[in-house]
């Protein structure tokens, strides 16, 4: 690997395009001066080098693997890196607050900031929201079937236990609002719950309860409800299920918040910080604020609807066109938020029935993908094809199948395209979708959709046509799919060796080894040497790597194996070994088995973030440990409270070394259950 850290310098623009470089336990994270002078394709090429993901902002990661403190020390080492301030003791929060200090880092950086801030506002609510669409599938269904009457008509009473069963789902968006303002305002650095707090008061039923005394009003054509509070007109809103107030409420927070953390002594901080931002932003969220974010989000919606009032074809048809390169850029978060605004004003979304269509179009993708792995033995894609499918067809999720494969692969697009553009066409000549709810567009809220029917087709047409074109076209290069058929002729090879040995194995049973025209067969115990079980580090539940939420880990990039959730607080190490990598962060490690497995344990995702607060790191790099020694003790209490997920990857790093690692799931483990099986 020595031309591995030089080889990545160059691919991301040169060491003059490097404003700061830190690492976790798998990745190099660069925060770039001009990210347009990084190359993605360059990057993956390199020997070494599992994955690349850019980021907004100018970022850039390099997926290494369990070898990444290595090859970080390689590049800080390298001539040209000298005069760079490696950021060794500064956290990613740091580097990028030192980065934005700097001024504008490009164009149109600040669309990168906002459209980042969109993601992270609405990303860790996406389990609610998946839950409570399946709720809504399942309401649709029952009203598809005759088992209740139309649930999404307001005009229509439910029997009480179906009427709470409907509640079910109605208080995650209605609540919405609450949860959006909570993760804007931690994104910004400020105490969520002031946020909460903020955005809560506008929801109160004593606020809207203030309709009973207001006045009715038009502004901008629009009826509104107005009362006098301190001779100021406040207009009086619904703000459940609205995004867009709660998003302009915490950019506006922000900056009051830490100004007032800055002229107010550090004595009283904790008391007049918080007093004084709310006596300043509840009167102007509701005064100012959340008027605006209704009336901004309600101009983006009928925006979108007068483009499709006026051809609905050519919007279904443009939807799911521009999707494969929205998503990426995390350009879709502003029109997930028309969504949610459609339902609420309109009573329907028509958004969504093109969007499946590229989802669809995307999961057929990934089928493709998986039927040339299967065919070509290529274990380590056939496992991230495979997580990232089940992710897709189950849950609607893009992510894992664009990011672990599509976007690796520049001859998989062509392809998902056409299966975009049949799918688009088809709902366009069928006059366009409708949904009642916010929902993922997954296999499971199929009857969700009015035109159920169309909807099938449409989604089937898309998924398939992309599977046959990439299986037709292949996603790889000509070197990739030479080096596959060798794989597959390997593997015929060692089937027909197998078929032979296998009459004498019969014929002559015996423990010792016996040999065939040349060929010697192992024994029993000589097979089951050659496979090393590895205890799980923590007490919990092993769950397969597909559950983990990032896709660098869950689509198999860095390794396979299991994922653990824990129950306790104690990692020890599985086996004896040597420590590769204890960073002081405590959140990941770095392990070489005596028996040569190669062993990541990362505790949490993105606990990176937390600089080791709340980890008691018990060993370091270059220690020789036994099985069962505490490799960290953790504080739950601080992952939980700073948002971060506690699931631990164990994942083998060098499973290209042996010819299968498989991880076992089972609900509940010890450190010395067996979780991870690896055949030489």
């Amino acid at each position: 690997m020595s031309s591995t850290p030089a080889a990545i310098i160059e691919a991301v623009g040169g060491a003059s395009n490097v404003r700061s470089l830190t690492h976790c336990a798998t990745r190099l994270r660069f925060q770039l001066i001009d990210g347009s002078r990084a190359s993605k394709d360059a990057v993956e090429r390199i020997p070494g080098v599992a994955g690349a993901v850019p980021q907004s902002g100018d970022r850039f990661q390099v997926v290494i693997g369990g070898a990444v403190d290595s090859v970080y020390k390689e590049i800080m080492a390298l001539p040209d890196m000298a005069a760079l301030d490696s950021g060794a003791s500064r956290s990613n929060d740091d580097v990028k607050a030192a980065a934005r200090s700097q001024g504008p880092r490009g164009r149109f950086s600040w669309l990168d900031t906002f459209f980042e801030f969109l993601s992270d506002s609405f990303r860790p609510i996406i389990g609610a929201l998946l839950g409570a669409s399946l709720i809504i599938t399942f309401m649709s269904l029952m009203a598809t079937t005759g088992v209740i009457g139309n649930w999404a008509d307001s005009r229509v009473t439910l029997p009480p236990s179906w009427q709470f069963v409907n509640l079910m789902w109605q208080t995650v968006f209605y609540f919405l609002p609450l949860m959006v303002a909570y993760n804007a305002s931690k994104k910004l650095d400020v105490d969520p719950w002031l946020g909460f707090a903020i955005m809560a008061f506008v929801m109160l039923p004593g606020f809207t309860g203030l309709e009973s005394v207001a006045h009715s009003a038009s502004v901008a054509g629009t009826p509104v409800k107005i009362v006098e509070v301190f001779g100021l007109p406040l207009t009086i809103f619904n703000y459940g299920s609205q995004v867009f107030p709660p998003l302009i409420m915490a950019a506006i927070l922000a900056p009051l918040y830490k100004w007032l953390k800055k002229i107010i002594s550090p004595n009283v901080q904790m008391i007049f910080v918080p007093f004084l931002t709310m006596l300043i932003m509840i009167p102007l969220t509701a005064f100012l604020i959340g008027p605006i974010g209704v009336y901004a989000g309600a101009g983006l919606a009928n925006g979108l609807k007068a483009v499709n009032d006026v051809s609905p074809f050519i919007f279904a048809v443009l939807i799911p066109l521009l999707y494969p390169f929205m998503v990426p850029l995390g350009l879709h978060w502003p029109l997930n938020a028309v969504m949610l605004l459609n339902i609420q004003t309109l009573g329907y979304d028509y958004i969504q029935g093109p969007m499946g269509a590229w989802n669809f179009a995307c999961f057929g993708a990934t089928s493709g993908v998986l039927f040339l792995s299967v065919r070509d033995k290529d274990v380590t894609m056939r496992q991230t094809a495979t997580g990232a499918l089940a992710a897709g067809l189950l849950g609607g999720i893009s992510e894992p199948s664009l990011y672990g494969i599509h976007l690796r692969y520049k001859k998989i697009y062509p392809s998902m395209l056409v299966g975009c553009l049949v799918g688009g066409v088809i709902i366009g000549a069928g006059g366009g979708l409708h949904t009642p709810a916010f929902i993922f567009t997954s296999l499971l809220t199929v009857p969700a959709f009015d035109k159920i029917g169309l909807y099938a087709v449409a989604i089937a047409a898309s998924f398939f046509t992309a599977m046959a074109l990439v299986i037709v076209r292949d996603y790889r290069d000509d070197d990739e799919k030479a080096a596959a058929r060798a794989r597959r002729r390997q593997a015929s090879a060692h089937a027909a060796e197998s078929t032979a040995v296998a009459p004498a194995a019969t014929t002559e049973p015996t423990t010792e080894s016996a040999t065939v025209e040349g060929v010697e067969t192992p024994t029993a115990d000589e097979v089951a040497s050659e496979a090393v079980t590895i205890t799980s580090p923590l007490v919990g539940r092993a769950v397969p790597i597909s559950q983990i939420p990032d896709p660098v880990f869950s689509t198999g990039v860095v390794g396979d194996g299991i994922a653990v959730e824990p129950a306790n607080n104690t990692v020890v190490c599985p086996a004896d070994a040597t420590i590769v990598t204890a960073p002081d962060s405590g959140h990941a490690f770095g392990l070489k088995l005596d028996s040569g497995v190669e062993l990541l344990i990362h505790v949490g995702i993105d606990t990176v973030e937390l600089g080791g607060k709340g980890f008691d790191v018990k060993v370091k790099a270059g220690d020789h440990v036994s099985a069962g020694q505490p490799l960290v003790v953790f504080d739950p209490t601080v992952i939980d409270e700073a948002g971060y997920s506690k699931i631990t990857p164990v994942l083998v790093t060098n499973g290209f070394d042996y010819s299968n690692v498989t991880g076992i799931p089972a609900d509940d483990v010890t450190t010395n259950t067996a979780v991870i099986t690896v055949v030489k």
